[in-house]
């Protein structure tokens, strides 16, 4: 599996997760929604990590797939984390 794939797979996963919750917390609790806020803003930037990474070459990329490891792990933990707070 190439490193974009599994780049790919990742931002599916993670789309699919922010999608559910982020009907959830249209119907959930009101502390969550600034928590929320700030996710968004970080789902916006790896988005755009993403294009970025798509249209560098593979070994200037490294650096850039290393941050997108980082922030989507951090994004995965806050949407675990929002999610139990729903339940």
């Amino acid at each position: 599996m190439t490193e974009a794939t599994r780049q790919q797979q990742i931002m599916e996963k993670l789309r699919q997760e922010r999608d559910e919750l982020r009907l959830q917390m249209r119907l959930g609790k009101a502390e969550l929604k600034e928590e929320w806020a700030e996710l968004e803003r970080k789902w916006e930037h790896l988005e755009g990590r993403m294009a970025d990474v798509a249209g560098e070459a593979r070994e200037a990329s490294k650096g850039v797939g290393a941050a997108f490891g980082v922030l989507a792990d951090e994004l995965a933990e806050a949407y675990r984390r929002i999610r139990s707070k729903l339940h």
